[in-house]
C-alpha cells in the first residue's frame, strides 16, 4: 500500500509537469524560442494563489483568477518582447529569458518578500481516504490529478480535433507554408504563447496547497521541463505526456527506492531514452 500511494503521487507530480511541458513544448516547437523563464511563469501562478486566496478567502476564486492574470502577462510579454526574437539567434533568446527571471524573482522578492507561504487546502478537499490503519491518501491530491488529466484529455482534442489544432500542427511542421495557406501567425503565436503561460500559471495555482510557495521555486521545475520537453520530442503534446509521467515516476519513485541517487534517476533515464531515439519518443528524425 505504501508503493501505490507513492505511484500516486509519481503520477499526479507527472501531470503537473505534463502541464508545465507542453506549453514549454508548444513554444519551442512552434516559435522556435527557448524561453528560460517558463518556470517564473509556474512561480507566478503559486503567489498569485497564495495572495488571491488571502486576498478573496477562497482558492475556488483564486484559481480562474491567476488563470487570467497568467495569460494576460504571456499575451503582454509576447507583444511586446517576444515577438522581436523570432528571427534571432537563440543566444539572444536566452539571455532576454534569463533576464526575465531575474526581474520576475526582484519583483517577486518586492511584492511578497523573501518569506516561504502556505496556501491552505479548500475545506470541501480537505480530508485523507483511509486505505489502511495507518495509512491514508489525501483527497486534494485526486483532485489535481483529476484535473490534470481533464486538462490533459482536453488538450489532445483540441490539437488533434479541432481547427486551432489543425493551425498549431501546420505551423509547427511548417510555418511558411501554413502563412501561405492564410493562417494568421502573429495572432497564432500571441495565443500559444498566452496559453502556454496559462498552464504554467495554473500548474502553479492548483500545486500551491501541496508545495511550499517560495522564492526560486520556478528555477529547478525548469529544468525538468526542459528534460520532458527533450524526451517527449519538440513540439509534441503526445511525447510530452509520456515523458511526463515517466519523469515524475522515476523521480518519486527513486526518492523511496534509492534516495541517494534520486537525483541521477531522471537524467539516467533520459540519458536512456536518448540513446534509443535521438529525437524524443514522439519527435521528427
Amino acid at each position: 500500500m505504501f508503493y501505490l500511494i507513492q505511484l500516486l503521487n509519481g503520477i499526479q507530480y507527472g501531470l503537473l509537469l505534463f502541464l508545465l511541458a507542453s506549453g514549454l513544448t508548444l513554444i519551442f516547437g512552434i516559435m522556435g524560442v527557448i524561453n528560460l523563464a517558463h518556470g517564473s511563469f509556474y512561480m507566478i501562478g503559486a503567489y498569485l494563489a497564495y495572495w488571491l486566496a488571502r486576498t478573496t478567502g477562497s482558492l475556488w476564486l483564486a484559481i480562474p483568477l491567476s488563470v487570467i492574470v497568467a495569460f494576460s502577462i504571456g499575451l503582454l510579454l509576447e507583444t511586446t518582447i517576444f515577438s522581436r526574437l523570432y528571427k534571432r539567434d537563440h543566444l539572444y533568446q536566452v539571455l532576454l529569458t534569463f533576464g526575465l527571471i531575474l526581474v520576475f524573482e526582484e519583483l517577486r522578492s518586492i511584492l511578497f518578500g523573501d518569506d516561504v507561504h502556505g496556501v491552505p487546502v479548500p475545506p470541501l478537499l480537505d480530508f485523507s481516504i483511509p486505505l489502511t490503519e495507518t495509512l491514508s491518501y489525501p483527497v486534494y491530491r485526486l483532485f489535481v490529478t483529476a484535473v490534470c488529466m481533464t486538462i490533459a484529455l482536453t488538450m489532445y482534442f483540441i490539437i488533434h480535433k479541432t481547427r486551432i489544432g489543425m493551425m498549431i500542427r501546420a505551423a509547427t511542421s511548417n510555418r511558411e507554408m501554413a502563412a501561405s495557406l492564410g493562417v494568421n501567425i502573429p495572432l497564432l503565436f500571441a495565443f500559444v504563447f498566452a496559453f502556454g503561460v496559462a498552464l504554467a500559471g495554473f500548474a502553479g495555482t492548483i500545486s500551491a496547497p501541496i508545495a511550499s510557495v517560495s522564492p526560486g521555486m520556478g528555477n529547478h521545475i525548469v529544468i525538468i521541463c526542459f528534460v520532458v520537453v527533450i524526451i517527449g520530442g519538440i513540439g509534441s503534446i503526445n511525447g510530452a505526456m509520456i515523458a511526463a509521467l515517466a519523469i515524475g515516476l522515476a523521480d518519486t519513485l527513486g526518492k523511496v527506492m534509492a534516495p541517494e541517487y534520486s537525483a541521477f534517476a531522471v537524467y539516467l533515464l533520459m540519458a536512456t531514452i536518448l540513446l534509443w531515439r535521438p529525437q524524443g519518443i514522439a519527435g521528427r528524425a
